[in-house]
């Protein structure tokens, strides 16, 4: 029961039991900037134009903030993340330092995960093996990603790797690929994958990390049920934007919408975007994640406070555990990639159905016996989102520049749109993609660059810590 170093994200989907009062928005009417989308991004992007002393208005086109974070209390009684749960890097992350002022309860996860083989753990020895086996594996995509870059060319980053992962290949490529990016390695960049920063230690908030998203954006100016049709940037000195509940007008706009949201058209554009833009947001797709929970009284499993549980998978027919979360009965039990969305496809019986015959192989428990209530979710049906995170496929990391070097996707999305329009969400960072740090860093930094070209600040933005980069 030896701990590895974790890379984890959890995504998200539906409804909260008790939202956070958020704050009385304003009639739509002109206003600085205008922000689309109150997830994470959003919020802090809202936060920054206030700080600033400028008039904004947050415009969420579903019935609550917080995006692809939200926490719900039904139907066990206690909070439960129905999207991401971790804050990676606590001492770091720029959500952990604010999170302080909330009054919630921040606590450290523990620092090791386990692995079951059949229905043992895995010994020390082998846990060594699997430990080495993900160090080759990072190794081997860092590597190409490289050798890649060089050719202005990209690969796959299944196709990389080494031989010499041997029976652990399975496994590996679960927690590199669907519990890590949401895709399957196969549809993995390996240069976008290299570039993502190691997650070495996390923290969980005990209300839920949706619980304390919707608690930053206590007091800002939200208007629920807004769903943005288009935007128009035909004027050189405002932005046109009509909603579902009438048009305002701003001087800049930050759209923090998700990459699938915006490939599906739900907002146009007038004029469309440039070409290098469209060919980024269609580049960087949403992967499957989901999230089967299940109440079980008493501990039948025989696991510690939040463990975090891997098998030594045989296949891609596998998921991630995580038990007694925050000290409740309730177990986690995640499923990602092209796996997890067939699963999900299948409706909540199956998942349900899946989650009791993988934790009974594997624990030797009868947990139908044992289970009481049980909730699943749907993100890639959640109409506002329609996936998880963004991670770049082989042929998508980077965007062709007539007469020029080729950029990062993610680069070429950050670039502003007639000095008037502001894109910001985890598929807008660099290095924190799929996360929520990486989302709140995204839009902090674009409503300040935002506020800079607008002529409405001029101190400069306290930087964010550097990330830690992949280990090798």
């Amino acid at each position: 029961m030896s701990p590895l170093s974790r890379r984890s994200f959890l995504a998200s989907t539906a409804a909260i039991a008790a939202a956070p009062a958020v704050g009385t928005a304003a009639p739509l009417s002109d206003v600085d900037i205008a922000i689309v989308g109150a997830g994470a991004a959003g919020i802090a992007a809202a936060r920054r134009v206030v700080a600033a002393k400028r008039r904004c208005v947050l415009l969420e086109a579903a019935d609550r903030i917080g995006g692809r974070c939200l926490t719900d209390t039904r139907p066990f009684g206690v909070p439960w993340d129905r999207g991401a749960h971790w804050l990676h890097n606590p001492d770091i992350n720029p959500i952990a330092r604010v999170a302080r002022q909330t009054g919630l309860d921040i606590y450290q996860a523990p620092p090791g995960q386990k692995v079951r083989i059949g229905r043992r753990f895995a010994r020390e020895g082998e846990m060594e093996d699997f430990l080495a086996a993900l160090v080759r594996a990072n190794r081997a995509i860092g590597e190409a990603a490289t050798r890649e870059l060089a050719r202005k060319s990209d690969i796959a980053s299944a196709q990389v790797l080494p031989k010499e992962l041997f029976d652990w290949r399975q496994t590996v490529e679960f927690v590199l690929g669907p519990f890590g990016c949401s895709r399957d390695l196969t549809e993995v960049s390996a240069i976008d994958f290299a570039r993502s920063a190691e997650r070495d230690s996390d923290a969980f908030c005990r209300q839920g990390l949706g619980a304390l998203i919707a608690k930053l954006g206590d007091g800002l100016p939200v208007q629920l049920n807004t769903p943005v049709k288009q935007i128009e940037l035909t004027s050189r000195s405002i932005v046109e934007i009509e909603t579902g509940r009438g048009r305002l007008v701003a001087r800049g706009v930050i759209v923090t919408a998700s990459t699938a949201v915006l490939a599906a058209g739900k907002i146009k554009f007038a004029p469309e975007l440039p070409k290098r833009h469209l060919d980024a947001i269609n580049g960087l797709r949403l992967g499957s994640y989901d999230r089967i929970v299940l109440e079980l009284p008493n501990n039948p499993l025989g696991l510690e406070r939040d463990d975090l549980v891997f098998e030594k998978a045989q296949g891609s027919r596998t998921a991630a555990v995580l038990a007694n979360v925050a000290g409740s009965p309730l177990v986690t039990v995640d499923v990602g990639g092209k796996f997890g969305r067939d699963l999900a496809a299948q409706g909540d019986a199956a998942m349900t159905a899946f989650a009791l015959d993988w934790l009974g192989d594997l624990f030797g428990a009868d947990l139908r016996k044992a289970v009481k209530r049980t909730a699943t979710t749907q993100w890639n049906n959640e109409p506002w989102v329609l996936g998880a995170m963004s991670a770049a496929g082989p042929s998508a990391a980077l965007i062709a520049v007539p007469g020029g070097t080729p950029v990062p996707a993610r680069s070429a999305l950050m670039a502003p749109v007639r000095d008037r329009l502001w894109f910001a969400g985890e598929a807008v960072h660099e290095t924190l993609w799929g996360t929520v740090a990486g989302a709140w860093d995204s839009g902090d930094r674009a409503a300040d660059t935002a506020l800079k070209k607008l002529g409405y600040v001029t101190e400069p933005r306290e930087p964010a810590s550097a990330p830690q980069r992949r280990r090798r």
